[in-house]
């Protein structure tokens, strides 16, 4: 097991303690702090993998899964929380499963399909979204930049999953 690995399963590992935090720590700031902890091992992970030569049919796989485990979770808990509304977490999740749908199927005929360019900005703002959620500072223009990276994520996830069916609809043609 090479260090991107490693680097994603701890980014999965990190995910209930992430949840312990955000519902009974005293301050949101360590919730955010293992988010963020969580997310930067993501930007890590690429970077090595890419660097060293490391990229792994898991890494490929498991790298995008804990992305997809660790931004649904922390919005599934605002959800309980009332802070974002639960439609927007199901589209965002609805894309989730469209994508991983592909990639099953496209696994099967023996592709591997990576993240790309738009998954990738889409997955880096929901993350920014989420760390303002959880931090929530209750100043005005800082509401409005949650509500805004709210609807930026909403809409590059809508973005990512047009051009990702886009780019590998022959998938989806093999199997016909």
């Amino acid at each position: 097991m090479n260090l991107p690995n490693k680097l994603t399963i701890f980014r999965v590992i990190l995910i209930p303690v992430f949840i312990l935090l955000f519902f009974l720590a005293d301050s949101p700031w360590y919730a955010a702090g293992v988010f963020v902890l969580a997310s930067l091992t993501d930007t890590a992970d690429g970077m090595i993998a890419r660097k060293y030569n490391l990229v792994t049919t898991f890494g490929k796989f498991a790298d995008p899964l804990a992305d997809k485990l660790l931004v649904a979770s922390a919005m599934i808990c605002m959800v309980q929380t009332g802070v974002l509304p639960a439609w927007i977490v199901v589209v965002i999740i609805a894309r989730e499963f469209i994508i991983s749908g592909f990639r099953l199927v496209a696994a099967e005929q023996g592709i591997v399909i990576a993240a790309g360019w738009w998954g990738k900005v889409k997955t880096a703002v929901q993350m920014v979204m989420i760390v303002c959620l959880i931090l929530n500072f209750q100043l005005a223009w800082f509401q409005i930049l949650c509500q805004v990276l709210i609807w930026l994520s909403l809409i590059l996830t809508i973005i990512s999953l047009v051009d990702y069916i886009r780019k590998n609809a022959q998938v989806l043609k093999n199997q016909a």
